[in-house]
């Protein structure tokens, strides 16, 4: 079994569909080590494929063709890279996120966000000079690094190989759950979608729904984009005491609303937002958000029939479940900055493919489960885990690699896969959206707002 087959069947999906997927393999694109253009391939692929079996249930028709370019997929993994906003390039790591010798091997931190930044110089007693940070490091051992900056809230993750990290507590918890998780939380009638579409279009998968997103970063605003994409109501919430980064907010907020929410002091706000959503995705810690009533059970208990969405770093269970993360500190964690790595140096996969990969699957699931949800009922939870995702691209290593379409090994140039419009923010150049069916659209409805500068209100 291939990964987009492997995948599908983990979400439930009918296997004759699967012959509606074809696709343009382009050798040349995310090169690695590791198989991370085929399983790229594979997320964005049942993606696609479950947004067409929505479409054609909400439409009676068949499901449409679903076509997966490699060179599409790409350049979408790498996102925010391509990104230009009046012709500047952002900035995607600030200088002390990076690797760092230690005593006795390497170590990774991750400080874009200022809190994050304090809490590593607080834990390490310097200032930010990344040379007295070199020197505060290259004199200890990298697991009391990780000890002694994750117990002082902030992020850094020692480098292991793929078996060190497969005997660690934390990977064997994160085995035991699948790739995509998904369950069922009551017996809600069944879903009932109104037709749509004719004169104004060809009907979206998503049409009509609203979500709610609560994520940061890039796996969850990246799937999040994906459903707005799709024609849902998205409207983001941030907390005023989290400020976002410009830049990444940018890249991933096409098609949606920002606003902001103090979840305590807004509670009446936020029960009217709940009260007309139809899926609910959240990227913090797990457990975070429980506090505020926005566990999966209490959210449908108040709004039945509701979808909810959560993607974590390590996890819902496990020594490390409540541990902040990143793409880049998993990759470090898991073994695949080893296996990437040249010689004694580390070294990273070609693109965030934990949280890009990861984001397609959780967009998946949310329409996999709305898919459901219309022929049983039942709220629905759908969880993804970085972790778990870089364990399925470890699993994949050693696999024969099936040839699913037409081979380009030629140079490749992004050009085809990207835009330019207007926008809020200046004028944009980004990357088209890597999901290709009959009747998807080509592009996101609208550029993104900028952070935080839209009501709280559908």
């Amino acid at each position: 079994m291939n990964p987009l087959a492997s995948f599908w069947s983990g979400l439930g999906g009918d296997p004759a569909h699967l012959a509606r997927v074809s696709a343009v393999e382009r050798p040349s694109v995310l090169p690695s080590r590791l198989p991370v253009r085929r399983t790229a391939r594979a997320c964005v692929g049942v993606c696609a494929l479950a947004a067409a079996e929505l479409t054609a249930l909400r439409t009676g028709g068949e499901v449409p063709a679903v076509r997966v370019d490699d060179g599409a997929v790409a350049t979408a993994f790498v996102s925010e890279r391509h990104l230009r906003i009046d012709g500047r390039a952002p900035e995607n790591f600030a200088p002390l996120s990076r690797f760092w010798r230690t005593a006795d091997g390497w170590v990774r931190t991750h400080a874009n966000y200022p809190h994050h930044r304090a809490r590593l110089l607080a834990a390490l007693g310097t200032g930010d000079d990344p040379d007295a940070v070199a020197a505060a490091l290259v004199g200890r051992s990298a697991y009391e690094v990780e000890d002694t900056v994750t117990a002082a809230g902030g992020l850094a993750v020692a480098l292991r190989t793929p078996e060190e990290w497969a005997a660690h507590e934390q990977a064997v918890a994160v085995a035991r759950h699948p790739l995509v998780e998904r369950e069922r939380l009551d017996t809600a009638p069944a879903r009932e979608f109104t037709p749509s579409g004719g004169a104004e279009g060809p009907l979206l998968p998503a049409a009509g729904l609203r979500v709610l997103d609560l994520t940061r970063v890039l796996a969850g605003p990246v799937a999040t984009r994906t459903l707005a994409l799709l024609g849902a109501d998205v409207l983001r919430l941030d907390s005023p005491r989290l400020p976002e980064l410009p830049d990444q907010h940018a890249d991933t907020g096409f098609g949606k609303r920002s606003a902001l929410l103090d979840l305590a002091a807004g509670r009446d706000t936020f029960e009217e937002l709940l009260a007309r959503a139809d899926v609910v995705v959240t990227g913090y810690r797990p457990g975070s958000l429980d506090r505020f009533g926005l566990s999966p059970r209490a959210l449908a208990e108040r709004r039945p029939g509701v979808v909810v969405a959560q993607v974590s770093a390590w996890g819902t269970s496990g020594p490390w479940a409540d541990r902040r993360g990143f793409d880049s500190l998993v990759q470090v964690a898991t073994g695949i900055a080893r296996i990437e790595g040249e010689a004694d140096r580390p070294g990273a996969l070609p693109a965030q493919a934990l949280d890009h990969g990861s984001g397609y699957l959780l967009a998946a699931g949310v329409l996999r489960s709305l898919t459901e949800q219309a022929e049983t009922g039942g709220s629905r939870l759908v969880r993804v885990a970085l972790a778990r995702t870089a364990g399925e691209l470890l699993s994949w290593r050693r696999a024969p690699e099936d040839r699913v379409g037409p081979v380009d090994d030629g140079e490749l140039s992004p050009t085809p896969w990207l835009a330019e419009r207007d926008s809020p923010l200046g004028r944009l150049r980004h990357v088209l959206p890597p999901l290709h069916f009959e009747g998807a659209p080509r592009d996101w409805p609208r550029p993104p707002t900028g952070w935080a500068t839209d009501p709280a209100r559908w």
